[in-house]
């Protein structure tokens, strides 16, 4: 397939999940013989912190603005047979104006946000990147979280065919790697700072690292306020490019996920870093949200905390019993979350527009095998 992408940003990892679910997404799709086009606007903010990126049958298009750009998007989407575009898109207005106009092939609105979406549609506060038309246009709608979101698509959005297209994790990117004595820790939380886990993280994350001070933690990602608690043995890095996730998680004798309270009142999302740790061989500690089962099963792949109590009760178990778990959620991972397996769900849910344009949507609450 040709398939034309207008999304946020893939040259960046900086401050977003999008840019390394592309990459893996984009790098699978080529190995099975597509072509892929991502168009991205230059912002200055990503522009900043670039990593690069090629991949075969890989085409970035990087433009200034709209205007620019708008002749050459129309070349491409004439030829295409699929063309996405994603949320938080800074020009998904006019790129889905563009889209449904003069792509001939299957059209299609990716969701890597949908909680977000949802909370602001449910506050009367639609995000600037859901198209003036909504999406009932669409020929189909893909979500980054399942279960009860996928109706809600329909009912709230008009979105008429719907289908799950979880993270994932590329396993050349994500793997077992030798300790490195800078990112060592007892616990380590990789994720870009949002006020809505604060409370979380003051209470799974920072108590813990007081109760501990005898062990080094390590807080990862951007947006870190200046009155976030300053403990000793906690150490804040602001950024860890992709290719440094193995060492950071392969270093760490625990990962702690935290969920933002959107995707915890949807459920059904999990966040790629549980995929990447797991496929770096890391034992994890999540907080609980509905669906997680249907991803890791608690105790066997993943340990589930409510309070500093429980990943404290985790830090204490043997080494042994930890890495048993890790090695289960490792399995799994593989087995079930890479970007090759995503990337087989991504054209078959293209392929699975007919010319009338008719999909069967996944069933509501399915798991990532079941869907």
């Amino acid at each position: 397939m040709n398939i034309v992408v207008f999304g946020l940003t893939i040259t960046s990892s900086w401050g977003n999940g999008h840019a390394t679910l592309w990459r893996g997404l984009c790098r699978a799709l080529g190995a099975a013989g597509h072509e892929v086009t991502f168009f991205e606007r230059d912002l200055p903010y990503y522009a900043q912190h670039r990593d690069p990126f090629h991949a075969p049958g890989f085409q970035l298009l990087i433009y200034p603005e709209w205007a620019a750009v708008a002749p050459v998007v129309r070349r491409v989407l004439a030829r295409a047979d699929a063309a996405i575009v994603t949320s938080y898109c800074p020009d998904a207005s006019p790129a889905s104006d563009e889209v449904l106009r003069f792509c001939r092939g299957v059209r299609a609105f990716y969701d890597l946000d949908t909680p977000v979406t949802l909370e602001r549609i449910s506050v009367g506060d639609p995000p600037a990147y859901l198209p003036r038309c909504g999406l009932g246009a669409f020929d189909i709608v893909l979500s980054f979280g399942g279960g009860p979101a996928l109706d809600a698509l329909g009912a709230r959005l008009g979105a008429k065919a719907v289908a799950p297209l979880y993270g994932s994790v590329d396993p050349r990117v994500h793997h077992p790697a030798p300790p490195q004595a800078r990112y060592r820790s007892a616990l380590t939380h990789l994720g870009t700072y949002s006020p809505d886990r604060r409370d979380k993280l003051e209470e799974l994350f920072v108590r813990v690292a007081r109760h501990r001070p005898d062990l080094p933690f390590i807080a990862c990602g951007p947006l870190y306020p200046d009155d976030f608690p300053s403990v000793p043995n906690v150490w804040r890095l602001s950024h860890a490019a992709p290719d440094e996730h193995a060492a950071l998680f392969s270093s760490a004798a625990l990962s702690l996920n935290l969920t933002r309270r959107s995707m915890v009142q949807w459920g059904w999302c999990p966040s790629g870093r549980l995929f990447e740790a797991a496929a770096c061989g890391t034992p994890q500690v999540s907080d609980a949200w509905e669906g997680l089962q249907a991803f890791f099963e608690p105790g066997e792949e993943i340990f589930v905390a409510r309070s500093a109590a429980d990943v404290l009760e985790t830090l204490s178990l043997p080494r042994g019993e930890r890495e048993r778990v890790a090695r289960r959620a490792r399995e799994r991972v593989l087995d079930e979350h890479t970007s090759e397996r995503r990337a087989q769900e991504l054209v078959a849910s293209l392929e699975g527009i007919d010319g009338g344009r008719t999909y069967r949507p996944a069933r509501v609450g399915a798991g990532p095998s079941e869907a």
